[in-house]
């Protein structure tokens, strides 16, 4: 990716802040957000952060003990990395953070968690939501739900396909 300007005389290398990452075992969103944020210039009016956590109950109403999420161990950081740059692309946002976790996850843990930053926030939220969008639909990823009754896959719901689908006009 190429330099871009903002309103200020300073250019942004997008490149350089975008960062996807896989992980196996539980973070911390609190601290990720303190590193984010260290390495961000001034020239930033908004942080944007979401973070999805592993529910105790299953989309068939049981409750659940973990959510596996099997991956493809290059295919699937690969995928992070494009739906994290596309995000940087097309809201010109020059920093985003990526965390996506693999393996089972307890209930209450974090599973994802993406930042944002932008020097306005309305190009933080947007992008923020874009990136949530994309991932819950395309990322490389098959989702086991696991308790006392057994294991179930899971699959994208119609509406995380809507809402995906809001993004390609």
């Amino acid at each position: 990716m190429g330099m871009r300007r903002w309103n200020s005389s300073r250019p942004y290398p997008v490149a350089e802040m975008i960062d996807a990452q896989l992980l196996t075992e539980a973070f911390a969103p609190a601290e990720r957000l303190r590193t984010f944020e260290a390495r961000l210039g001034t020239e930033m009016g908004a942080v944007v952060t979401f973070t999805g956590l592993a529910r105790a109950v299953g989309k068939d109403g049981g409750q659940l003990s973990a959510l596996f999420l099997e991956h493809h161990p290059t295919m699937t950081e690969q995928s992070l990395r494009r739906i994290a740059a596309d995000g940087a692309e097309r809201f010109g946002v020059p920093a985003i953070d990526v965390a996506h976790r693999c393996g089972a996850i307890a209930p209450g843990e974090a599973i994802v968690w993406v930042a944002v930053a932008s020097p306005h926030r309305r190009a933080a939220f947007e992008a923020a939501d874009y990136l949530m969008d994309r991932l819950k639909t395309e990322a490389m990823f098959w989702k086991r739900e696991d308790g006392p009754g057994g294991s179930t896959w899971i699959e994208p719901t119609e509406a995380d396909h809507r809402e995906r689908a809001r993004w390609e006009s």
